[in-house]
Order: C-alpha cells, then structure tokens, then sequence
C-alpha cells in the first residue's frame, strides 16, 4: 500500500523560536547530529517505509533548504521515486504567500492532483523520531479512518505544551483541546498500555503527524476555504462534524525540535551510551547529503563525544559534545555539553591569508578555549583563549555576535571571536 501514498513535509513557518539558528536558514534546514538536517528526518522516515514520493513544501529562509535536497535526493531515473520542493508561489488566482499548515496545502493540492494515490501523509520538518510509517497506515486502512493522528502519551506536566486529544476504547477521537491546563486536565485522559499508564502518561499528544484518505482531504480543504491550520481549526472540525478521526498511538522517542533547549537537549542526547535516538540503527537509516570527507582526525580526549567526518582535533577535551563536519579544534581547549556545527568548506591557503589579514583567527576553535553549554554554528572562527559561558548564568538577550537562551550560548552563523574573547 505505499504506492498509494503521497507524502508531504511541511517547511515550517519563519521558526522565531529557534532563532539565531533560523537567522540565514529554515528550521527544516538547520544541521542536526553532526552531519544531517532536521529535514533529512522525516524523508528517511518515508524513504524506510518505502513511501518515496515526496514534496517538501518551503516559504522562510529556503534556499539552503532547496539546496541541501538538490544535493542529496537522487533516484534512479526508471524509478518513480522523487523528493520535489514546493516552495511558495503567488499566482493571479491567489496572491498570498502560506498563511498556516493547512492553507499551504491547500494551495499545493493543484501540484499533486496528476498523481495517482489514496492517502496523503502529512509531516512537520522539525522533528526527531523514528517512525515506521507502514504500521500508521496499516492501522488507517483497518480502522477505517478518514484521518488518522499520530498520537504520543505524555504526563501531566508536559500536556499543557501540547493539544491532547481524548479517544474513547476504539481508540476513535473524540475530542481535542489546545494546551489545556493542568487544573482541568483530569477529564481529558484516554485509554492507553498499562505500561504508559503506570508512568502516568495517560494525555495523547498530537505530534503533527497525519494521515488522510484522499477525498477526505479535498473534502476539509475545498469545504473550509476560511481554515488555515490543521491543528487549530482542521483537525476539531473534523473531530466535531463526526467524522471518522482516529489516534495512532506511539511509544518510541519522539521530539519537536521548537527552542533552542529542545534542540541542545536532543543533539546533546544523541552522545548518551544508549541514546533514545538511535543513529546506529539499520532498520531506520537516516539519508544525507554524500559529501566523501576525510575521516576524522583525533589527539584529544573525547567522552561522550560525535565527531563527524573531515574533522580536525588536537590535542584538546571534550565531554558530552557533538562535532560537525569539517571541525577544526586547537590545542589545550576543554569543551562541554556543546554542540558545534563545523564548516561548509575547508579554508585555502589563501583564504587564511586573507583572514590573517583581517585579523581573524582560522575558522574553528582556536588553542586554550574553555567552552560550555554552546551551540558553535557554521563556519565561525573562534580565536585562542576565548571562554564561553563558563561563569555565572548569563541571561538571556540577543547580541551582535551571539544569543543566549535558557543559559545556551549560541554563537551566530559566520561570527569572528577575536583571542581573549569572554561571554
């Protein structure tokens, strides 16, 4: 049945809250464990499923999102397969850009009509998990559903981030509430395992995730011109006009990647000796862009540490750390609970020349740095001696050079730290 499926993946909106990571790209586009994007997730979710038919719909910030996908999703040309971008567009019949999830589908639908297929699965671009979409649909087609919701059981305190739907024995939606608060939450529990009853995650949180039967479809789109977001105004409609909307209950490791804790948070998860994120895992590969980099050259000390490919560390500590590509580190820096980006490009001789010039230090991160609780984005250049976020709680604020957020220091894409530099 996953030749009948049609998959689109959200591109998100202007991504505010992952800001300065959203600065210069879109949130599906922003590197993730070293060497991926947070794009690259829910495709390889659809690749492994073998639903290999594809468009990823871009607005803010897309053209190293459209790239990235350029670069890395290539098919062979007897096969149907494809991941296509849909980016915004204004037409004479309509002049307005995405107004929400479900509006940019709408205004897609006339790009996918040629196509033969009976479901449509809809994603976000902003989450780590690992899905076997087959099973999702599998209980679509067997329940009968016209919408099917992936569903994850939360507690008490992490419903009121979410909108909890409430299902009734047959797992059939009843209702839905949009971050509810704790005080009123009582009523609002659905049946789930004993085992996620015993941790107390009796709430089915939406994670965005959705299935719909064809017609369904066209049917919500074309009949609620007015609606322009699926969990906001969609989805209770649905639920409301008694229609067949059922919940898909997961278990597994999910997160929605919506701040820049949560996004420290997972990629720093990913270092755990047993991480709830499995990159290792064969049955859930996750596709990138094939740069063929050198392997990684080491002198330090690493603990609980990711170094990706074409990387260069001396001979300098690192604990709990996640290194992206093309990573230079110098000598004598001690580095924690951080996550940095790596490079695009390796620096010629001529461009160090030009940088010395300048005054700038070799992209990376110079000698006798101390570093901790950071995310380095792309292609900075970090000079000797520079200590960051190494004393008392700094709070939060906005800089010409960096951010910082819930006490995570991010450094800004393309920053120059001269030496001595202190945040």
């Amino acid at each position: 049945m996953s030749n009948a499926v049609i998959s689109l993946i959200l591109g998100g909106g202007s991504g505010t809250r992952l800001y300065p990571l959203t600065r210069k790209r879109s949130k599906p586009a922003v590197p993730v464990a070293g060497k991926y994007r947070l794009v690259d997730i829910p495709i390889s979710n659809c690749l492994n499923a073998d639903m290999n038919r594809i468009f990823v719909l871009t607005q803010f910030n897309s053209a190293s999102l459209n790239k990235h996908i350029k670069n890395t999703y290539h098919f062979s040309h007897f096969s149907k397969a494809f991941v296509d971008i849909l980016a915004a567009e204004q037409t004479p019949d309509n002049p307005t850009w995405y107004q929400g999830t479900a509006d940019a589908v709408r205004q897609c639908l006339h790009h996918i009509d040629n196509y033969e297929f009976e479901y449509i699965l809809i994603l976000s671009g902003d989450q780590l998990y690992q899905m076997d979409f087959r099973e999702m649909l599998q209980h679509h087609i067997e329940s009968q559903a016209e919408v099917s919701i992936a569903t994850i059981p939360v507690n008490a305190k992490d419903a009121s981030d979410f909108g909890i739907l409430k299902t009734d024995n047959t797992g059939l939606i009843t209702s839905f509430t949009e971050k509810p608060k704790q005080d009123v939450l009582a009523p609002w529990a659905s049946p789930v395992s004993d085992e996620m009853q015993s941790e107390g995650r009796v709430y089915l949180a939406s994670m965005g995730i959705y299935i719909f039967s064809r017609q369904t479809l066209y049917d919500l789109l074309n009949g609620q011109e007015s609606s322009t977001d699926f969990g906001k105004e969609l989805i209770p409609y649905a639920i409301n006009a008694d229609m067949k909307v059922v919940s898909y209950q997961y278990t597994g490791y999910w997160t929605d990647i919506g701040n820049i804790s949560s996004f420290w948070e997972a990629n720093l998860g990913l270092t755990d000796e047993i991480p709830k994120f499995n990159l290792f895992d064969e049955s859930h590969i996750i596709y990138s862009r094939a740069r063929m980099l050198p392997p990684a050259k080491i002198s330090g000390t690493m603990k609980n540490t990711i170094i990706s490919d074409g990387s260069i560390i001396l001979d300098s500590q690192l604990e709990r750390c996640v290194v992206g590509i093309r990573t230079r580190i110098g000598r004598n820096s001690v580095i924690t609970n951080s996550y940095v980006m790596g490079a695009d490009y390796y620096q010629t001789l001529e461009d160090l020349e030009k940088a010395k010039g300048k005054g700038h230090p070799p992209m990376g991160i110079g000698d006798n740095c101390v570093i901790n609780n950071a995310i380095i984005d792309k292609n900075c250049s970090i000079g000797n001696n520079v200590r960051i976020n190494v004393g008392d709680p700094l709070p939060d604020g906005d800089h010409e050079k960096y951010a910082v957020k819930d006490g995570i220091v991010v450094i800004k894409n393309g920053m120059v730290l001269p030496d001595g530099f202190v945040i």
